[in-house]
């Protein structure tokens, strides 16, 4: 792809994304979801590649399918209410069908088995916006309708299959697929009580995951197995990579354990304990496939004669500066808690 298709490409996802995020009109958010998606899909299939094609294709039909019942969704809400204003759904059915529609276009439980096929065709690169920037307009529009119970069932959900998912998971992109999922859940379940809350947990999140691709862009590593000969070439991002791990498993003293506690902290004051229960036991299922990916970087030494095809070992050119920022995040934003909390909360 040339720089300049690649440059409006990148333009136009950042504009369908903005155009949904400040939009108070359904029909103008629907329109910068398609546009959003429209632009990625040439991200996606840049690479020439069957499952890439395949990737592609099932993401096409998914985003589809929930757009179409988006735009079904609200049309029905201005057809009984008159109005078609995003804060302004009162009806129980479009609110239904428009919180599924925005689920089935996140990922989540359990309209969630797209995600990790999609995840798995396509390159870490794309895999990272996926992951990350693809959530900002779905997730804007859940924040602006009126929340229902439904949501926080789905979140709730997302908890515990994006963690059970991802038990018996070799390959890194699906891996990461589920840990999505389920972060994703713990936005849902905090969004109905704490929507600045759900904000700060998309952000922790969007900078850890950031920081983990990063890692496995530089090492090339896309399965389990190639992790355990990265400590030869990069010592040094092989010592850090599990701290990120844990930080998404929402270990103290680490970033990632700031919106966990804050969740369920918020969660008890509701009166939701048994919730608050469920989800924690349910990090336990995410923080076991972190800890085996941590296993297999320091404690797994490859034999002399290894199976796997080593990359080549010449020094990479890449930048290694976004690396090294968003690492320094994800692992010591711990100690601004009272300043974040003061503003969040």
């Amino acid at each position: 792809m040339s720089p300049f298709i690649l440059l409006t490409m990148m333009f136009t996802l950042v504009l369908g994304t903005l155009i949904t995020m400040t939009s108070t009109h359904w029909m103008l958010a629907w329109m910068g979801l398609e546009i959003n998606t429209l632009a990625v899909i040439p991200l996606m299939i840049q690479q020439h590649h069957p499952r890439a094609v395949e990737a592609t294709t099932k993401y096409f039909l998914v985003q589809a399918t929930a757009a179409a019942t988006l735009l079904f969704a609200s049309t029905m809400n201005a057809w009984l209410t008159g109005i078609w204003e995003i804060t302004q759904v009162m009806h129980p059915l479009p609110l239904t069908l428009i919180t599924a529609a925005l689920a089935l276009k996140l990922g989540l439980a359990p309209m969630h088995s797209w995600l990790p096929d999609v995840m798995q065709g396509l390159t870490l690169n794309t895999g990272l916006i996926l992951a990350t920037w693809q959530k900002l307009a779905p997730l804007s529009l859940l924040i602006q309708i009126n929340q229902s119970s439904l949501t926080a069932s789905l979140g709730l959900i997302s908890v515990i299959l994006g963690g059970w998912g991802g038990l018996n998971q070799t390959q890194l992109r699906k891996i990461l697929a589920y840990s999505s999922i389920a972060h994703l859940g713990w936005m849902l379940l905090i969004m109905q009580f704490s929507p600045l809350l759900s904000q700060l947990n998309l952000l922790i999140y969007i900078i850890m995951t950031f920081s983990l691709f990063s890692v496995f862009i530089l090492s090339k590593s896309t399965n389990m197995n190639s992790l355990s000969t990265y400590w030869i070439k990069s010592p040094a991002l092989t010592a850090l990579a599990p701290l990120i791990l844990l930080s998404l498993g929402g270990l103290p003293p680490l970033t990632g354990f700031l919106p966990k506690w804050l969740i369920l902290q918020e969660l008890t004051k509701q009166g939701l304990g048994m919730v608050a229960t469920l989800a924690a036991l349910s990090a336990l299922l995410s923080l076991y496939f972190y800890l085996r990916l941590s296993y297999n970087m320091t404690f797994t030494l490859a034999p002399n004669t290894s199976t796997n095809i080593l990359s080549w070992r010449s020094n990479n050119k890449a930048s290694k500066m976004s690396t090294a920022v968003s690492t320094v995040m994800a692992l010591m934003m711990l100690p601004l808690l009272p300043l974040t909390t003061a503003v969040t909360l």
